[in-house]
């Protein structure tokens, strides 16, 4: 069952829709990154599939900082990645120390702004898996600052990344240079990008939505975690 908790951080309280599988673990742990919607039915259904497969799961809810109501279009704009690195590093530690917790085995995943916050949070902790799905703005600057794919020398886990060939944000452009550049520094890294799919291909709540390109993509990272954690 996936109920929602409150944690401290930096300038208040975060929620978390935690998701905790059945027994006594012990369990891996991911921290789940919301889309721009926030912690809406797709990001609850995503904490749920983790459970079903043996993790525990916790997805952050990132806007605390801002007005309640706010248009989450305003919202996504105005988070810091300094803020976001505090959350995602109080988030995982939370989990962690939950008693079902497989002490160190923590992965990061993301879909859309959380794909970019799912890398952001690789450069920044020592995780064992990160997986960015259609994370755009990684080689772009945000509000004057570097693109955190400067960033990315501090990586030091694996990171599995899916996109959709008809995408704008990030487009395949975008993926080719995402790509050269962790191939360049060494970093350890795999990258699907799907045939005839655009943004938000894993998102069922979005006309976009392609089922054959999410279930493989799921079946991959998936994979992925069972292997790394």
């Amino acid at each position: 069952m996936v109920n929602t908790v409150s944690i401290d951080v930096a300038g208040g309280k975060m929620d978390v829709l935690l998701g905790v599988p059945e027994g006594a673990g012990p369990f891996p742990t991911i921290v789940v990154v919301h889309h721009r919607w926030g912690l809406d039915g797709f990001t609850k259904s995503v904490v749920e599939r983790l459970n079903q497969n043996g993790f525990i799961a916790g997805a952050l809810e990132f806007y605390h900082r801002r007005p309640k109501g706010e248009d989450t279009a305003e919202s996504v704009t105005l988070l810091n990645d300094d803020e976001l690195i505090a959350d995602l590093r109080a988030g995982t530690n939370y989990l962690q120390s939950l008693p079902q917790a497989k002490r160190g085995s923590e992965a990061i995943m993301g879909h859309c702004m959380g794909g970019r916050v799912s890398f952001l949070g690789a450069t920044a902790h020592p995780f064992k898996a990160a997986v960015m799905l259609y994370g755009g703005g990684v080689n772009h600057s945000r509000k004057g600052n570097p693109p955190i794919l400067t960033r990315a020398s501090n990586i030091g886990c694996p990171i599995l990344g899916f996109f959709g060939k008809d995408d704008k944000n990030p487009s395949p452009a975008d993926m080719v240079e995402i790509d050269t550049e962790l191939t360049r520094i060494g970093k350890k890294h795999e990258f699907h990008a799907y045939d005839g799919a655009g943004h938000a291909f894993q998102n069922f709540t979005d006309e976009r939505y392609r089922p054959e390109a999410s279930e493989d993509a799921w079946r991959r990272y998936l994979a992925f975690f069972k292997e790394t954690l």
